[in-house]
């Protein structure tokens, strides 16, 4: 399983991907070995956690970005993403999340994706307004979003 845009190469965290990037310059967060280890005893979880995100020409894990578990009842996800500092302000992240945005869309699972940031945090707000997401509530310092499927 793998998804493309222009500029990236999509892959869902597994051991053998993150094995396959391990002498990389990237960090993989606690968050990626956790959802491996789910992973290994939930395998419908593929998918609905994190994703590395492959720079195509290089050949480098520049970011990972995905959901938080798969959609609940209502057909709802959450979403979050991140892109080493390095390769920030080119448009990654944004690619990225049309990309998993039609995969969830087109998964017959899910009808709606939320995400949330910082309200100081003005590059993701400027991404989850590109890719189409519209506020939905403020809460102390936090800013949420949620796009639905058309």
């Amino acid at each position: 399983m793998e998804l493309h845009s222009n500029r990236l190469k999509l892959l869902p965290c597994t051991i053998e991907t993150v094995a396959a990037f391990s002498d990389s310059d990237y960090t993989f967060g606690p968050h990626i070995e956790s959802y491996i280890e789910e992973l290994s005893t939930q395998p419908d979880l593929l998918g609905w956690g994190v994703w590395l995100a492959i720079d195509k020409t290089a050949g480098t894990v520049i970011g990972d970005m995905g959901f938080k578990g798969k959609p609940d009842k209502a057909g709802k996800v959450e979403m979050g993403y991140g892109i080493i500092p390095s390769e920030q302000n080119k448009g990654y992240a944004t690619e990225a999340i049309h990309c998993l945005l039609e995969w969830a869309f087109n998964s017959g699972q899910v009808g709606a994706v939320t995400a949330e940031c910082h309200e100081d945090n003005a590059p993701s707000i400027r991404v989850l307004n590109k890719v189409g997401m519209e506020v939905i509530q403020h809460k102390e310092d936090m800013i949420y979003w949620l796009i639905k499927k058309v």
